[in-house]
């Protein structure tokens, strides 16, 4: 060897070793983050379903109890006299 090229050779020796070197942690770490992901969505999901159920529960309830309140209008005994008067 005459020296020529050799620095491209180490360069790329020194590549390939960080990436087998590297590659597991930085894929341990890339499968963490994702698994805290999965389980960061699935824990705001339950969370909102537990403020949504009780939610929506209340509010149906509460129509259902309207409903029943509401009592038909009862027509009067004896007739109402209504003035029809003329506009000017």
């Amino acid at each position: 060897m005459n020296g020529r090229g050799t620095d491209g050779l180490v360069v790329g020796i020194g590549v390939a070793a960080c990436a087998a070197c590297c590659a597991g942690p930085v894929l341990g770490f890339l499968a963490a983050t994702g698994m805290f992901t999965v389980a960061g969505v699935a824990a705001i999901g339950a969370v909102g379903l537990l403020v949504l159920v009780p939610a929506a529960l209340w509010w149906i309830r509460r129509s259902v109890r309207r409903r029943r309140r509401r009592r038909p209008c009862a027509a009067p005994e004896e007739p109402v006299p209504v003035e029809v008067t003329a506009r000017p």
